[in-house]
């Protein structure tokens, strides 16, 4: 079987698995970022479309930027409020691991059916049926895809979904991930009416107050190896309180060590309210950072990963600035 065949098969195996439920609940994975939440809506909107119900929920808020999503109300913060009842058919997005489903995991029935759609190289096949494709630029690429192998005509609200998506995971349309399918992808939601250049100015150029205080303390503890081929800045727990930020604040923060003329590896250290220490690195090529982060148990891609460590930051810091170090030699 070639390639695209046993893709195409993956979808066909997808499809089948959403005829044969009638209730599925919708998870992306912990801090969702904009493919997380946008596929999280665009797997609610197909399933409206074939008659089913749908629970969208993630562990904690999905950001508040993406409020202007279909289904975005909808989400259920699990934290919040967690529901009472277990679901037997569940669709996982996004998820580059079953850790990264976080505590929603407890709303799966025994012996629960699973879905896993994803797009992270690290993805280790979790579901009873997994739709993985490492090339795609995004989960949503993945999802157009299914969505066209079911013959669905799009409408304005999912083609923003997937838009946003791939928006937000190649950068802007910036980053090495950029197909002609994504270009291609993109262009056909563009002429379905959706808004590209309001939600790219939302997204990418606006930011809020509390972020550029965040922003602020983060670039006054910018650090660089010796050879300046490593960047890493960090945010502490009252750093976070203290400006007012919450987790979306935090995302793109890590390009500020990376865009540096020279720097390979850029590294945001972020440390918790229960004492580990979140790092997401980010690598211009020279380096696989996905190999990085899962030697401490983490994942991603070869230019986007992340992980968490237990210990205090500068002990982090030294570990992973060693582990980028070899990578990079």
């Amino acid at each position: 079987m070639t390639e695209v065949a046993a893709y195409h098969q993956q979808l066909d195996d997808a499809l089948a698995f959403l005829q044969e439920g009638e209730q599925f609940l919708v998870v992306s994975h912990v801090q969702p970022d904009g493919d997380a939440i946008s596929s999280t809506s665009v797997v609610g909107w197909l399933l409206s479309k074939l008659g089913k119900q749908a629970v969208l929920m993630n562990e904690g808020e999905a950001p508040s930027r993406l409020s202007y999503l279909y289904t975005y109300s909808t989400i259920i913060n699990y934290k919040l409020t967690p529901p009472s009842e277990l679901f037997t058919h569940v669709i996982t997005v996004d998820c580059a691991d079953f850790r990264r489903i976080g505590d929603v995991a407890g709303c799966f029935a025994p012996h629960a059916k699973l879905l896993n759609i994803d797009h992270h190289p690290t993805n280790d096949g979790f579901g009873l049926v997994n739709v993985i494709r490492s090339d795609a630029a995004a989960t949503v690429e993945i999802l157009y895809d299914l969505i066209e192998r079911a013959q669905i005509p799009l409408d304005l609200d999912c083609a923003t979904a997937i838009y946003t998506g791939l928006l937000t995971d190649t950068g802007g349309f910036r980053y090495s991930n950029t197909t002609p399918h994504v270009m291609e992808i993109a262009s056909r939601m563009l002429a379905l009416g959706v808004s590209g250049h309001r939600i790219a100015d939302h997204l990418l150029e606006k930011m809020t107050m509390a972020k550029l205080k965040l922003l602020g303390r983060g670039l006054s503890r910018l650090t660089f190896s010796e050879d300046q081929r490593i960047g890493w800045l960090y945010v502490a727990k009252d750093d976070m309180k203290e400006t007012g930020a919450v987790p979306e604040d935090l995302e793109g923060l890590v390009n500020y060590a990376l865009n540096i003329d020279g720097v390979e590896v850029g590294i945001l250290l972020k440390e918790t309210e229960d004492g580990s220490v979140k790092v997401s690195l980010r690598s211009a090529g020279a380096a696989d950072v996905a190999a990085v982060a899962q030697s401490f148990g983490g994942g991603g891609h070869v230019r986007a990963a992340g992980l968490r460590m237990n210990g205090p930051i500068p002990d982090a810091i030294e570990h992973i600035v060693g582990a980028v170090r070899k990578a990079l030699n």
